[in-house]
């Protein structure tokens, strides 16, 4: 049993590189018009779609007085809800992009390339574009023919309704973008106003044009020839990767259902030829194939086999998620026991627990402390032992903040020049210049450790504390 299992999987794979031999890569030539139809994976597309309402409403959603997320780069300070986070806390960023990074790399290395078909923005565009053109020329038969046809009235109309929205799409997506660096009101009424600026006004044209360039014209083109993700992803599947796959040990041969055919007498495989697979596929792949350049891993050819199926009363899955190894029964073993898999969660937690330590370690004002170099220290007239110092206070608060200096270390310290707050300018740093004091008899090294500690309450009554340590030093001994 196993032998014939074997010699059928040979005969299988043989098939398979020969028709690998006639792969066709649309290199845009024609316009691919795929068909779309109801089904699962139709439905999670939808939905993965609506991830990105976010990058439209996101900048929208307000935070006190100010916008909830806004990265404000003029002022090199990046407001996330709560949290203001300045240039000195970008070590978290690293983090960040380490674990999108990472994450990329499992998802493909499990599933194929699900952010290239469901949440990569040019497919979503490109999605939303197609489903406009749809609803004002009809299906694919029809917009091929209208594509044909001489240039009427009625063709300039239905043309130029697509392409305007198209625009209104594209200039949204530029006003969306821009509205995360620049408050989102303010900038929606310098449109109004007519008061926008040179780089806003840029900008929002650049994505506008790009918008509707790369979604409505160039569409999966962009995808073959000017994503490097895509390539990235490409090499990152492998045997064990579960992506949308042809059964061919069940669907060949293929063959036509013939009428009055009985189930039992069919000498052919599940797979009719209906090419619906083909269909409704947006980069124009043939699945049947094997998996290939152009493969995006959307699932859609799944829907359309599986609609075929039920419709002919066969089991659905002659299309599936399945890796190569299952399919050719060389793996058994099920996601959550591959090695690969705990070791990818291993490093994914490890970054995610530095975000998260480095945002609960986030102080609201941090001070830093700068010893004068000359002279060390000063002979005061009372016998005391004088170091200047300049305390820069960081406020990383959206307010103003009085902030009071304090210091500690050997007996008899005093600081000269701390008797009134500092007044701590929210987002930027402010320095003070400080003079501590210790008497001589207890100068008892020529350098000890002395600790500064600034102390801050916000506008609630919450208190704020931030220390840090320097250097106090005298003559020798």
């Amino acid at each position: 049993m196993s032998d014939n299992r074997q010699t059928k999987q040979d005969v299988a794979v043989d098939e398979l590189y020969a028709e690998a031999a006639h792969w066709e890569l649309n290199t845009g030539q024609e316009t691919i018009h795929a068909k779309r139809i109801s089904g699962k994976w139709r439905s999670y597309k939808w939905f993965s779609n609506a991830f990105w309402l976010l990058f439209f409403l996101g900048p929208l959603l307000r935070w006190g007085d100010r916008q909830a997320v806004l990265f404000d780069i003029p002022s090199r300070q990046f407001h996330i809800l709560g949290i203001t986070i300045l240039p000195q806390d970008f070590w978290m960023l690293s983090l960040l992009l380490l674990f999108f990074a990472i994450l990329l790399a499992v998802v493909t290395a499990l599933v194929g390339r699900v952010w290239c078909g469901f949440f990569c923005f040019q497919t979503v565009w490109t999605d939303i574009y197609t489903w406009i053109e749809e609803k004002l020329e009809g299906s694919p038969p029809k917009r091929r023919k209208l594509e044909k046809a001489p240039l009427n009235f009625t063709k300039f109309r239905i043309k130029a309704v697509k392409h305007f929205l198209w625009l209104v799409i594209g200039f949204l997506t530029g006003m969306a973008f821009v509205s995360w660096f620049v408050d989102a009101y303010a900038l929606w009424m310098g449109l109004f106003n007519f008061t926008l600026g040179s780089t806003a006004i840029i900008t929002i044209g650049l994505f506008t044009a790009g918008t509707y360039g790369l979604a409505g014209f160039l569409r999966e083109q962009t995808c073959f020839w000017l994503c490097p993700y895509a390539r990235i992803q490409g090499v990152m599947v492998d045997n064990t990767t579960a992506v949308p796959t042809y059964d061919f040990y069940r669907g060949e041969p293929r063959g036509r259902v013939k009428k009055g055919q009985k189930e039992e007498d069919r000498k052919t495989g599940d797979c009719v030829d209906c090419n619906q697979c083909l269909a409704v596929c947006p980069t124009g792949v043939d699945i049947r194939h094997g998996q290939q350049e152009g493969c995006i891993t959307c699932a859609l050819c799944i829907d359309a086999c599986d609609a075929v199926m039920v419709k002919l009363n066969r089991p659905t899955g002659l299309i599936r998620y399945e890796s190569l190894d299952v399919l050719n029964a060389k793996e058994s073993r099920p996601l959550l026991k591959r090695t690969r898999v705990w070791i990818y969660t291993f490093v994914l937690t490890l970054a995610l627990a530095g975000i998260a330590y480095g945002l609960s370690t986030l102080d609201a004002i941090e001070i830093k402390v700068i010893h004068a170099r000359q002279p060390l220290f000063v002979l005061q007239s009372d016998g005391s032992i004088q170091n200047k110092y300049t305390v820069k206070v960081l406020n990383k608060m959206t307010a103003d903040m009085d902030v009071q200096l304090s210091v500690s270390g050997p007996q008899g310290v005093r600081m000269v020049g701390a008797d009134e707050p500092v007044t701590s300018r929210h987002g930027k740093v402010t320095p003070r210049t400080l003079f501590v004091r210790v008497p001589r008899e207890y100068v008892l090294e020529e350098s000890r450790p002395i600790v500064f500690r600034a102390e801050g309450r916000d506008a609630q009554g919450q208190l704020f504390i931030s220390e840090r340590e320097s250097v106090f030093f005298g003559p020798r001994r």
